[in-house]
């Protein structure tokens, strides 16, 4: 029986099977990669590797056996993950697996906006499967914001569209310590985890937690939806991209990331980590 994580050199997913070497023996770890050479440090600790591509299903044979519990990243590349995670999917059904465990987005069905449609495709094909699974309906990461501090810090602002809206944000490694315990405890099957930070602040808040650790005048720039598509734009996102970025402002400001159901802080054991202590690693980096 193995423990396999799929986009295991993803920033997520080198994350989880850190917490995971910390908890079972590294034989008993899969990872399961694109370039075996990105993950050549989890070999010389004992992680078996499996190479394959969410584009290539034919590269996903062997990545599973009976028994094994599975945990399916999500992929990055938005416009493609339905087909992308419905062979990973696929491939866990033919070895039957164990567990099936995904990592979804917060809300589930009631995220009403475009980053959520392929999570919902995703559920629906998981919960078809017929294998036992668990839902993993991550929040936003405190490291969307910031890790993206260089132009907050020229501009002397935080720019949004989200006008008074809140987020639940709480750190990559808070989400990553979900997983591990779900992958390494009993009783999950057929849950879905509503997993977010403790508190959900606003972008003016988030201007001060960065105005007081760096004694710089930062404020918060509220434009409208359209504004900060330009914007984004004009910084080099490419515009399908920005157009989707742009539309999860408008769910942020509608609440879709501001629950605090506490699932992640009772899965991990512990508070969720702080944004502000996000930001002072941030700039630490």
């Amino acid at each position: 029986m193995s423990i396999v994580v799929t986009g295991a050199t993803g920033h997520l997913g080198r994350l989880v099977v850190e917490g995971l070497l910390e908890k079972v023996p590294a034989g008993q770890i899969t990872a399961v990669v694109r370039d075996t050479a990105k993950a050549a440090d989890f070999a010389d600790r004992g992680v078996r590797l499996h190479e394959a591509d969410y584009n290539r299903p034919e590269t996903l044979a062997g990545a599973f056996a009976a028994g094994d519990k599975v945990l399916l990243i999500s992929g990055s590349e938005v416009g493609q993950r339905g087909p992308q995670h419905q062979a990973v999917i696929d491939a866990a059904k033919e070895a039957g697996v164990a567990l099936l465990a995904y990592t979804s987005i917060l809300g589930g069905p009631a995220a009403d906006f475009t980053l959520a449609d392929e999570h919902h495709v995703t559920e629906k094909a998981v919960t078809d499967s017929g294998l036992p699974y668990v839902l993993l309906r991550n929040g936003w990461y405190h490291e969307n914001y910031t890790e993206n501090l260089a132009p907050v810090l020229e501009h002397g602002a935080v720019v949004g569209a989200a006008g008074e809206g809140r987020v639940a944000s709480a750190s990559r490694a808070d989400y990553a310590a979900a997983a591990v315990a779900v992958l390494t405890g009993e009783g999950h099957e057929g849950k879905a985890y509503e997993l977010s930070g403790d508190t959900a602040w606003s972008f003016a808040e988030y201007a001060a937690v960065i105005a007081e650790q760096t004694g710089k005048e930062i404020v918060y720039g509220a434009v409208s939806p359209a504004e900060y598509q330009t914007i984004l734009t004009g910084a080099g996102v490419p515009e399908p991209l920005a157009v989707v970025l742009s539309d999860v402002e408008g769910a942020i400001e509608r609440g879709r990331l501001a629950a605090t159901p506490g699932d992640l802080s009772r899965l991990i054991g512990r508070p969720t980590t702080p944004i502000a202590d996000s930001v002072a690693v941030a700039l630490k980096g």
